[in-house]
C-alpha cells in the first residue's frame, strides 16, 4: 500500500481535505496516546493528552516548518501538553495513592511467584510513572520514542548533559524502583 508522506497529508489538511487530517490522525493517535498512559496519572488523562494534543496541532499546522519533520514537531507538542497538565493540576507524582499502589501489604513475607509478561509490564509502567517529571519525559524519549541522546535536547530545549544526567539518574531509580516491585 501506497502512504502518502507527513509533508503530503498536512499540505493537503491545509487545502481543507479532511481525509488528509484524520489520516494524519490516525497515523499517529496510538503513539500520543501511549506516550500519555506512560506520563500521565491515568487513561482518561491519556485520552485528554491525545485530543489536546491534535487539536494544538491542527491550530498549527499552518505554523509547521515543512523542512523539519513532522513525528518530533508533534511529540513535541505533546510533551508540552504534559508538562502543561502537570503545572494546572500540581501533581506530585510520589503521592499517597501511587505510594499505596506500589506496595500491596498482602505479599509482605511470602515469596514472589515469577511475574507475567503483562506484570512486568505494569511493573515497568508504575516504575516509570514514580519518577520525577523530567526523568520520566526523558526516560519515555529513549527508550519509547527512541530519539537520540541529541534529539531529546533539541525537543526539550536542554543541553546534552543535562539529558545524559536525567537519563542516568531516571535509569537508576527505575531500577531500584523494579527491584523493590519485583522483590
Amino acid at each position: 500500500m501506497f502512504k502518502k508522506s507527513d509533508k503530503k497529508l498536512v499540505s493537503q489538511a491545509l487545502k481543507g481535505n479532511q481525509s488528509a487530517w484524520v489520516d494524519l490522525v490516525k497515523r499517529y493517535e496510538k503513539l500520543v496516546y501511549h506516550y500519555g498512559v506512560r506520563m500521565l496519572p491515568s487513561p482518561d488523562d491519556a485520552f485528554d493528552l491525545l485530543q489536546d494534543t491534535f487539536s494544538s496541532v491542527f491550530r498549527s499546522l499552518k505554523d509547521w516548518n515543512q523542512d523539519d519533520k513532522f513525528k518530533p514537531w508533534l511529540m513535541t507538542i505533546a510533551h508540552r501538553r504534559c508538562v502543561e497538565f502537570y503545572r494546572r493540576r500540581h501533581i506530585d507524582v510520589l503521592d499517597n495513592e501511587l505510594q499505596t499502589d506500589l506496595i500491596d501489604e498482602s505479599t509482605f513475607g511470602q515469596p514472589e511467584p515469577e511475574l507475567s509478561d503483562q506484570q512486568q509490564e505494569a511493573a515497568l509502567v508504575k516504575a516509570i510513572r514514580a519518577l520525577p517529571l523530567a526523568q520520566r519525559m526523558v526516560v519515555e524519549l529513549k527508550f519509547f520514542q527512541h530519539l537520540t541522546t541529541r534529539a531529546i535536547a533539541t525537543q526539550l530545549q536542554e543541553s546534552e548533559n543535562t539529558i545524559k544526567s536525567r537519563l542516568y539518574s531516571g535509569v537508576e531509580k527505575l531500577k531500584r524502583e523494579l527491584e523493590v516491585i519485583n522483590g
